[in-house]
């Protein structure tokens, strides 16, 4: 039979709680991490006029620029530049010009469209107004559905339209793009190049004459 000493016996009903105390820790400790992992996983994306800003102080890639809004830029450029393509991260922005933009959401909030929102923005000096946002609801400047344009891309590129991409054509081309990206009248003065002016009264003329289109559609 073991005996145990007083010193010993007092050692043991003392051990016996420290024990108990270093588990219940380290449990709390692991399912905080556990739960702060959780939190930067399903972080909600908050979207509103303030989130969408001069381009130009977006980053560039080729002939658009990019953002997150959960301050994820890193994550956001390497699936922009992937050779092969890759999942953007939640709040990635993605703009070709000043009045059009695509959002990456937090996981699940639209499966159907790989979680992008689409936005038609309203620009000035004083900032961005939000004029259309979803899915099917919103059109580009020629009336033509967002969402319908960029499926074809929906694999490798999540969706993230470029003239390889398998979406189809825009009928505006870089130097119209360029020249919109330039005059943004959210950054201030425009900063044009050789050719801009010509280049946005084309554009100007094209989108009335779509406009003029669409119009005379609706008639019949």
């Amino acid at each position: 039979m073991t005996r145990f000493t007083w010193s010993q016996k007092t050692r043991h009903t003392l051990q016996s709680p420290l024990r108990l105390l270093a588990t219940a820790m380290a449990l709390s400790l692991g399912m905080a991490a556990f739960s702060q992992a959780a939190d930067i996983a399903t972080a909600m994306v908050k979207v509103d006029d303030a989130s969408f800003k001069c381009m130009r102080q977006m980053t560039p890639v080729r002939h658009f620029y990019v953002d997150n809004l959960l301050g994820e830029i890193t994550a956001t450029l390497a699936a922009a530049n992937a050779p092969k393509g890759a999942p953007y991260p939640a709040g990635s922005v993605v703009q070709l010009v000043p009045t059009e933009a695509m959002v990456k959401r937090e996981a699940g909030f639209s499966p159907a469209t790989g979680d992008w929102e689409f936005f038609e923005l309203s620009v000035s000096e004083q900032g961005s107004k939000i004029g259309k946002r979803g899915f099917a609801e919103v059109n580009n400047r020629f009336g033509k559905n967002c969402f319908a344009c960029h499926v074809p891309a929906r694999e490798p590129w999540d969706f993230v339209c470029e003239s390889d991409h398998g979406c189809e054509a825009i009928p505006i081309d870089h130097k119209m793009t360029g020249a919109l990206q330039r005059s943004d009248p959210r950054c201030g003065a425009a900063t044009p190049e050789s050719g801009d002016t010509m280049a946005l009264l084309k554009l100007r003329a094209m989108v009335t004459l779509g406009a003029t289109i669409g119009w005379f559609k609706s008639l019949f």
